[in-house]
């Protein structure tokens, strides 16, 4: 196991690299820059100094290398459109809690409701109930966020006035944390959940469907078992392996930020500072949400296999990977 998780971490490392290559000549190759003439109105002797100073007049080729090696030492750069040019490190620490917050707030709205809805929707396949989930998680899958997020607050926001601030749903996640979940951030966070929410019951109530007319849940209520304990013990055992690998994946995403969300509802934090970057061609913040977000999916993809030993006896980790 430990062998097996080392690899899989060097591999990440090479997976960041070549995510870091491809993005860094593919955001290069588009047109102007964030010191351009047209855009920020330098004259072209302040454009040259400010080139100079950061770099951006030497080959692009010797600009890769030097990002490489200064981001081996996690060291990211300088914002070229944050005024006073702080390192990218520190605005993804400031902005990241933000986003953070929300992302767990929307992970165990969506995947608690989610499962629930899921399990009770197979339990009553083909009645009212399993109709009723179907077509709200069908809803939440095809209407885009950012319609319901504007409808949202269209509804609640400005005719019910949730916009005080003073107005706290839940607590803070940590001592001192921000005050995320006031009436501001409630519908957020509401929004934010429908869609992983709806993918979540609708992988639910399939597996778990399938899970209860297996063989060894006719044979488990033959033995008098009751239903609770086959839920427990065969049927979500059972199905967590196939729920683990659709729905896991989902937590890098809600964890680094919407940017229609943040963006609607003025949540400073990086799916709304992703933006604002591309906008004002900040290379350096760019490169590194980039690398944040996929650091992110390589580790979750490798909890997702540990996860298979620890459900599934029958799934062992071997020099060859998963089998």
């Amino acid at each position: 196991m430990t062998g097996y998780i080392i690899r899989r971490l060097i591999a990440l490392l090479f997976v960041l690299f070549a995510v870091a290559t491809i993005v860094y000549f593919l955001m290069n190759a588009v047109p102007g820059g964030p010191f351009s003439l047209g855009e920020r109105g330098y004259d072209a002797t302040a454009l040259a100094n400010l080139n100079r100073k950061y770099g951006l007049d030497v080959p692009i080729t010797q600009r890769y290398v030097n990002y490489i090696v200064s981001a081996f030492r996690l060291d990211f750069g300088y914002s070229f459109a944050v005024p006073g040019n702080p390192p990218v490190f520190t605005l993804i620490a400031r902005t990241w809690p933000v986003t953070l917050q929300v992302g767990v707030y929307t992970i165990i709205v969506s995947f608690g409701f989610g499962l629930i809805m899921g399990i009770v929707a197979a339990y009553r396949r083909n009645g009212w109930v399993d109709n009723l989930v179907t077509f709200t998680a069908s809803l939440g899958i095809t209407i885009p966020n950012f319609i319901i997020a504007s409808l949202l607050l269209l509804i609640f926001g400005y005719q019910n006035g949730w916009g005080d601030p003073n107005k706290w749903l839940i607590p803070p996640l940590w001592p001192n944390g921000p005050a995320i979940l006031s009436a501001d951030y409630f519908l957020p966070v509401i929004t934010y959940a429908l869609a992983p929410l709806a993918l979540v019951a609708r992988y639910t109530r399939a597996c778990v469907a399938d899970a209860l007319v297996a063989d060894y849940v006719r044979t488990a209520r033959a033995k008098g078992l009751s239903e609770r304990a086959i839920m427990i013990r065969h049927v979500l055992r059972n199905a967590l392996i196939p729920m683990i690998t659709v729905l896991l994946p989902q937590i890098p995403n809600l964890l680094t930020g919407s940017i229609f969300i943040e963006v609607v509802f003025g949540i400073p934090g990086l799916g709304k500072f992703f933006v604002t970057s591309i906008f004002a061609h900040d290379y350096p913040m760019i490169m590194g949400l980039v690398l944040l977000v996929a650091f992110f999916w390589g580790i979750t993809y490798l909890i997702t296999d540990i996860l298979y030993t620890l459900i599934d006896p029958r799934v062992r980790i071997s020099s060859r990977g998963v089998s």
